[in-house]
């Protein structure tokens, strides 16, 4: 038995699977090893009966996840599923190589990620091409659901919305700007709070003031990050995963239309192209 697993910060999508028989299909807290360390994996793991059911019979672990981007935090992981998982081989990558397999196999390709977070880079077919990017929820993580729940919280809390918008954002949410604050700077998780918003977004996408934030989030994303991989190689094709680039795709391809960029594919959860590329290894 085989475990795939694509994790963000605030969920992780996991596939247990016998050759072509899926086996199990669940979701569990996101394993983040920027936020997360080995006792806190254990401990989430020991709480899914699923994986309590299996543990024995799973002989290799494919695990793609946010944070992963050092071999020290690819190690931590590794660490927290081998004291669950004894007669498992574990391979532990970044996230963005999960969606580069997801979307190009093994041809080359921009990856792009609108989640939680964001991150973009160039994909040679085989490995990721180092970048700078991915500096996550307070330097960096443009047109993502952190800086989508950023920029409506800053504006509410500036009085710059709508009125409109802030009737519906206080009829949605009883949130004052204490309570704001205090689940910004003190709480144990921020980014998973700044993300929480995107279903406001969501309900309320039709209204002009939230289409152009959106599209404002994706023109920085595509401008600062997907041009500039394209620069050398124009005509390479760009895929986009994740469930903000699936809940405003019509938005997202709008907007790299306007900027000169094709969007090859838009998926919103990569897991099930993961499952099938190792289903097939096995």
């Amino acid at each position: 038995m085989i475990a795939v697993v694509y994790s963000g910060s605030n969920f992780a999508d996991w596939r247990l699977a016998i050759k072509d028989k899926t086996v199990a299909t669940f979701k569990t807290q996101g394993i983040n090893p920027y936020l997360n360390d080995e006792k806190f994996i254990l401990q989430l793991l020991n709480k899914n009966i699923n994986l309590i059911h299996h543990a024995e019979e799973i002989k290799k672990i494919y695990f793609f996840t946010a944070g992963a981007s050092s071999a020290a935090r690819q190690q931590t992981v590794s660490n927290g599923l081998s004291a669950f998982f004894k007669n498992a081989r574990i391979f532990v990558e970044h996230d963005v190589l999960g969606a580069a397999i997801a979307t190009c196999k093994e041809r080359k390709g921009i990856v792009c990620i609108l989640g939680s977070g964001s991150n973009a880079a160039y994909y040679d077919g085989k490995k990721i091409k180092a970048n700078n990017y991915g500096l996550g929820y307070i330097l960096a993580d443009e047109g993502s659901a952190n800086w989508l729940g950023r920029v409506l919280l800053k504006s509410f809390m500036n009085e710059t919305l709508p009125d409109n918008i802030t009737k519906k954002f206080t009829k949605r949410y009883d949130y004052d700007r204490k309570q704001i604050l205090e689940k910004v700077y003190r709480s144990a998780q921020p980014a998973l709070f700044l993300s929480s918003f995107t279903e406001f977004y969501s309900e309320n996408q039709h209204d002009e003031y939230l289409r152009e934030t959106i599209k404002l989030g994706f023109k920085k994303f595509i401008t600062t990050y997907v041009k500039p991989l394209l620069k050398d190689e124009p005509q390479t094709p760009v895929y986009f995963i994740g469930s903000v680039a699936a809940a405003f795709q019509d938005n997202l391809i709008e907007t790299a239309t306007e900027l000169d960029v094709t969007i090859s594919n838009i998926i919103k959860e990569p897991i099930n192209n993961l499952l099938k590329y190792y289903s097939n290894k096995n």
